[in-house]
């Protein structure tokens, strides 16, 4: 026979669909039930749940994220034990029988307990990019997808940092502060359920956020913080150098342009402005010669330049298209109409007056941006079902992921710069 256990559960919400089917299983199950449960609405203007399945009792947070909505929850009831549930989680039948055994086995030195999440994933596939991201969360440490916490202990470390924005770090934070006051943590017999839901095209590119919390982090714990909380290793410093890559490959390019007009484009101008400038020159003489002779050979080397680029893009989109769809092509069709044309201006760049290394530079530094981007993608597809649309947004968000993630890590940094604990 289990013994009784004082708990409260507490979830904080954003009101999406799935905190529904999350209550839904709390009701179904069995066991000792909770004294209460608490949904925290944390969106900015709150609206009314509406009927429950099992009684809530609902409070708000204003919208500044989960670490402050589960410190308004926990701190609005005096039960010996506050078991968080996110939103988008679901219990086992026996979750309240189990939960209470999982507890009722601890001294007083445990100060937490955290269920065994699954991530349930297809069977007749290989799982998407945003499915394996899902199935991460089953070995992550001290997740508060389900996990209960002594209510003394809260108060003894202050509760979460409520300067964590997002569902990510916070709850890592929380049990390192929790560990530093000599308490212990452990994982219990319970299993909860965490589904995969479809988060849009962008999805990946949106977690690059995330990176501005690393930032916080570091600051907090110091620089062996991925090792404590059990993380692996990432990829940032990758990201760093193909951002660097591409920034170098820009500037270097418009620097030769400055310096040394457009290359084959400029050999293909000054044929056109010579024709132009003959023909002007019998109406309106040798200035008129000049002045349309150079016009035309500006205006046409640009013009060429663009032209073959835009035929090699025409090529390489239809075959990308056909490969992964129309979104691809398209953006396949941007970048090889970009390097073609950047490597037709760089062919004839001795004929130009300017120097010739900053195009060579750019055209290196290019090549180790398209390089490492395309591992990069790679990587990313080649767990996947590689269906068209799994590789068009493998190939699309691989490209704006490294500039994002250093453009957030950046900001964290700036913004957490004098962050102490």
């Amino acid at each position: 026979m289990t013994s009784t256990v004082d708990y409260a559960v507490v979830v904080p919400t954003i009101g999406r669909d799935s905190l529904w089917r999350l209550l839904n299983s709390l009701a179904n199950a069995h066991g000792p039930q909770p004294a209460e449960v608490i949904v925290v609405d944390d969106r900015p203007n709150p609206e009314p749940l509406g009927p429950t399945p099992i009684p809530v009792r609902v409070l708000t947070s204003g919208g500044r994220g989960p670490a402050a909505a589960r410190n308004v929850g926990w701190q609005a009831t005096e039960c010996e034990w506050i078991a968080f549930l996110d939103d988008d989680v679901v219990v086992s039948p026996d979750w309240p029988e189990r939960l209470a055994a999982d507890l009722a086995r601890l001294d007083a030195k445990v100060a937490a307990s955290k269920a065994r999440i699954t991530v349930p994933l297809p069977t007749d596939r290989a799982p998407t990019d945003a499915e394996l991201g899902t199935a991460g969360l089953a070995q992550a440490e001290w997740i508060t997808a389900d996990m209960a916490y002594r209510r003394s202990a809260l108060a003894e470390v202050g509760g979460f940092d409520e300067r964590f924005p997002r569902a990510y770090r916070e709850d890592a934070e929380l049990a390192l502060r929790v560990l530093d006051q000599g308490l212990e943590l452990t994982e219990g017999e319970r299993s909860t359920t965490h589904p995969v839901r479809e988060q849009g095209f962008l999805a990946s590119v949106r977690a690059q956020r995330g990176n501005a919390d690393d930032a916080l982090l570091r600051h907090l714990v110091g620089a062996g913080w991925r090792e404590r909380i059990g993380g692996q290793p990432g990829r940032l410093r990758w990201h760093v150098v193909t951002t660097g890559a591409l920034v170098a490959a820009v500037g270097f390019g418009l620097a030769g342009l400055r310096r040394g007009g457009t290359g084959a484009g400029s050999l293909a101008g000054r044929r056109v402005g010579v024709l132009a400038g003959l023909r002007t020159g019998a109406l309106g003489g040798t200035r008129a010669t000049t002045f349309a002779g150079k016009r035309a050979e500006a205006l046409s080397g640009t013009r060429a330049a663009t032209l073959v680029g835009k035929q090699a893009g025409a090529v390489v989109g239809k075959l990308a298209s056909a490969v992964a769809g129309p979104r691809a092509g398209a953006h396949a069709r941007r970048q090889a109409g970009a390097l073609v044309g950047a490597l037709a201006s760089h062919r004839t760049a001795d004929e130009t007056a300017g120097p010739v290394w900053p195009r060579r530079a750019a055209l290196v530094a290019g090549l180790v941006w398209a390089g490492l981007t395309t591992e990069f993608a790679a990587r990313r597809i080649r767990p996947g079902p590689r269906t068209p649309d799994e590789i068009a947004r493998m190939v699309v968000t691989s490209v704006i992921i490294p500039p994002m993630a250093c453009l957030h890590r950046l900001r964290g940094e700036l913004r957490f710069w004098r962050v102490r604990r």
